[in-house]
C-alpha cells in the first residue's frame, strides 16, 4: 500500500462507511467497511474471522452507539462471551444494556435430511426480529457454510445466498458474514464473494516455523482501497493491522539537529548531532561500544524530555539498564518518568510482519521521538536477506514519515569489510558510525570513524574511544610516524614527546641563567671601570688643584721677594 501523503482532497462523491473501529483496517479500507452492505471476511479456520466480527460488534457499540446482532451457527453464546473475555470485552454487560444481542443456530449437517425445497425464511424471522429488538446497525453471521452444508442442490444454495445478501441490504445494516475458503475460490460454495460489497480474506502462513497472519481486501465496490496483504495480530485487547507495505518518499523533513548525547561526537558532526527524523546505523564487531553510544542517544532524548522507546533483542531490559548504569548512564529514572520504554523480545519470536505490527502498535500507545533498534543483525533469522531489507524499508520509511529519529545497531562479523552491512540496508541510512577494535600491543583499542552523513560537514577522522565511568570518551587523534596511534603505543610517545618538551624547556632555562649570569659579569665590570674611571677623575682634579697652589705659591713668594728688593 502506498499511504498518500498529499493534501489534496477529492470534492466527488464519496461512498458511505462504516468505521470497524479496528486499528488498522479503517486506515487501508480509507474509513471502514462498506455502510449498509454486506462484507464477506473469508478463510481458513483459526485465522481469526470470529474474532473480527465480534470487535466489529463491539467496536460499534462502544465507540460508535451502533448496537450490533451475532447470529452463530457454530458456538454457543456462552462460548462467544467466554472466549472473548480474555480480551477484556464484557459481552454480558453489552447484552444487558441492549448495545449487542446473540443468537445461535445450532445446525449439524449429520442430523439434516433433504426432503424437499427449502429456503432462509426462517432465518430472516429470527434475524429481522434480533434486528428490531435493539434497533441493530450492525450484524455478524458467523459462519456462513453451516447453513448450507448439508445441502447438495448447488442452485438452490446459491438462490438462497443471494436472497440473504439482497435482505441484508434491504434491512439498511452493515453486515459481516463470515466464510471458510474453499479449495480452489475463496469459500466453499464460491458465490458469496461475488455477491459482496466487499470481500476481505484472512490467511495464516508458515515460514520457517513462524506463523504470520494476513490480511487483504480483494474487493470493495465503489471505493479504493490497498490491495497488497498486510499483517495482523491478534492481541490482548483485538486485532491490530498494520497498514503498511510501503510508503512514498515525498514525507517532510526537518533541519533541526539533535544530540547524539557525545558532546565530541556531535562536533564531528558539524552542526551538533543529527537530523532530527533521520536514521543512523552503528556498525561494528562484538564488544565495540555500539549500545553504548545508543545509551547515549537515548539518555539525551530523554533530557529533552521527549520520549524513547528502545527494542533490545539481544538483553533483558534489566541488564541493559544494570550494563550502563556501571558505565555512568543511569536510565532508569527516565523509564519512572515514562520518557524511556525498553520492550525486549528475541527475533525468533515472531516473523518479520508480526514485528512490524507490534512495532507499530508500540509506536502508536508510546508516541515516542526516538526509536532505538539494537542490534538489527539477529533479525535476518527470521527471514531472507530480501525479505529483511523490505522489513527495514517499511520500517525507516514509516518512522521517517512520522518525523522519528531511529538509530539501529548492526553486528558484523571480524574481518567484514567497511562499508558492508549484512543485512544490506546501508544506502537507507542518513547517517553511518562505524566502530572497530584494532589490536596492537597486546590490547585492543577502539575507534570511531563517521562512514558518511547526509547533507551536513562531518569529520573524516578515525577517532580512538574510551569506555569509562562516565560513558564513551573520545580522544583527540594521535599521529606518530604516519600512523594512529592508540593504547599504550599513544601513552607512550605521548611520555616521549613530554621528556622531549622537558629536557628542550630545561636547556632553555639553563642557557637563560648562563647569559643573566654573563650580563651580570658584564654590567659588574662596567660598574668598576666606571669606579675606576671617577678615582682617576678625582684624582686628576686633586693634581690640577695642586698645581694651581704651588702656581698662586710662587707668585707669591715672588712678589714677597720683589718687595724686600724694593724692584718696581
Amino acid at each position: 500500500m502506498s499511504q498518500p501523503n498529499s493534501t489534496h482532497k477529492s470534492h466527488k462523491p464519496q461512498l458511505a462507511k462504516c468505521p470497524t473501529g479496528i486499528q488498522g483496517l479503517d486506515e487501508i479500507t480509507g474509513g471502514g467497511i462498506p455502510k449498509g452492505r454486506p462484507t464477506l471476511v473469508c478463510g481458513s479456520a483459526g485465522c481469526g474471522k470470529t474474532l473480527l466480527g465480534v470487535e466489529f460488534l463491539v467496536r460499534g457499540a462502544t465507540q460508535y452507539g451502533e448496537p450490533g446482532v451475532l447470529i452463530s451457527f457454530e458456538e454457543s453464546a456462552e462460548e462467544l462471551i467466554e472466549n472473548v473475555s480474555s480480551l477484556g470485552w464484557n459481552l454480558d454487560q453489552l447484552i444487558a444494556k441492549q448495545l449487542i444481542s446473540i443468537d445461535c443456530f445450532h445446525i449439524d449437517p449429520a442430523e439434516i435430511q433433504e426432503t424437499g425445497e427449502y429456503d432462509l425464511e426462517g432465518i430472516f424471522i429470527r434475524l429481522g426480529y434480533e434486528i428490531d429488538k435493539i434497533a441493530a446497525k450492525r450484524v455478524v453471521l458467523d459462519t456462513i457454510e453451516v447453513l448450507f452444508s448439508g445441502f447438495s442442490n448447488a442452485s438452490i444454495v446459491r438462490a438462497e445466498l443471494r436472497r440473504l445478501f439482497g435482505w441484508l441490504k434491504s434491512k439498511g445494516v452493515t453486515a459481516i458474514i463470515t466464510g471458510e475458503r474453499g479449495e480452489n475460490s475463496l469459500t466453499r460454495q464460491g458465490l458469496e464473494e461475488y455477491v459482496s460489497d466487499c470481500v476481505i480474506r484472512l490467511d495464516q502462513r508458515v515460514f520457517e516455523e513462524l506463523s504470520t497472519r494476513r490480511l487483504q481486501i480483494i474487493k470493495y465496490r465503489g471505493s479504493q482501497h490497498g490491495t497488497n496483504e498486510y499483517p495482523f495480530l491478534i492481541q490482548e485487547d483485538g486485532i491490530s493491522v498494520f497498514p503498511i507495505t510501503s510508503i512514498g518518499l515525498n514525507h517532510t523533513v526537518s533541519s533541526e539537529r539533535v544530540s547524539t548525547g557525545i558532546p565530541r561526537l556531535d562536533a564531528m558532526i558539524a552542526g551538533g548531532g543529527y537530523f532530527r527524523g533521520s536514521s543512523i546505523l552503528i556498525t561494528g564487531m562484538a564488544g565495540t561500544g555500539k549500545s553504548t553510544i545508543s545509551a547515549h542517544f537515548a539518555r539525551a532524548s530523554c533530557e529533552r524530555k521527549e520520549r524513547c522507546l528502545y527494542l533490545a533483542f539481544e538483553e533483558a531490559p534489566q541488564q541493559i539498564l544494570r550494563n550502563m548504569r556501571s558505565l555512568g548512564i543511569d536510565l532508569e529514572p527516565y523509564l519512572q518518568q515514562n520518557l524511556l520504554q525498553i520492550q525486549a523480545m528475541r527475533p525468533t519470536a515472531c516473523g518479520l510482519e508480526l514485528h512490524l505490527v507490534q512495532i507499530h502498535r508500540w509506536l502508536n500507545t508510546f508516541k515516542p521521538s526516538t526509536v532505538i533498534i539494537d542490534p538489527i543483525s539477529n533479525l535476518n533469522l527470521t527471514g531472507s536477506p530480501l525479505q529483511v531489507k523490505v522489513f527495514f524499508m517499511r520500517l525507516i520509511d514509516y518512522l521517517k514519515s512520522q518525523q522519528i529519529t531511529v538509530l539501529m545497531t548492526n553486528l558484523v562479523v571480524a574481518n567484514t569489510p567497511l562499508e558492508y552491512t549484512e543485512v544490506g540496508i546501508s544506502s537507507l541510512m542518513d547517517t553511518w558510525l562505524d566502530v572497530r577494535i584494532i589490536e596492537g600491543n597486546g590490547e585492543r583499542n577502539r575507534l570511531l570513524q563517521l562512514v558518511k552523513s547526509r547533507g551536513m560537514e562531518h569529520s573524516n577522522q578515525v577517532r580512538e574511544f574510551r569506555l569509562t565511568n562516565q560513558g564513551v570518551e573520545l580522544i583527540d587523534v594521535y599521529l606518530g610516524q604516519n600512523q594512529i596511534l592508540t593504547g599504550t603505543a599513544r601513552a607512550n610517545q605521548e611520555s616521549a614527546d613530554k621528556q622531549a618538551r622537558l629536557r628542550q624547556q630545561q636547556q632553555i632555562a639553563a642557557r637563560r641563567r648562563e647569559l643573566e649570569q654573563q650580563r651580570q659579569v658584564t654590567q659588574a665590570q662596567i660598574a668598576a671601570l666606571q669606579m675606576q674611571l671617577e678615582t682617576e677623575k678625582a684624582e686628576l682634579a686633586l693634581l690640577n688643584q695642586a698645581e694651581d697652589l704651588e702656581q698662586e705659591g710662587m707668585l707669591e713668594n715672588q712678589q714677597i721677594m720683589a718687595q724686600l728688593r724694593w724692584a718696581d
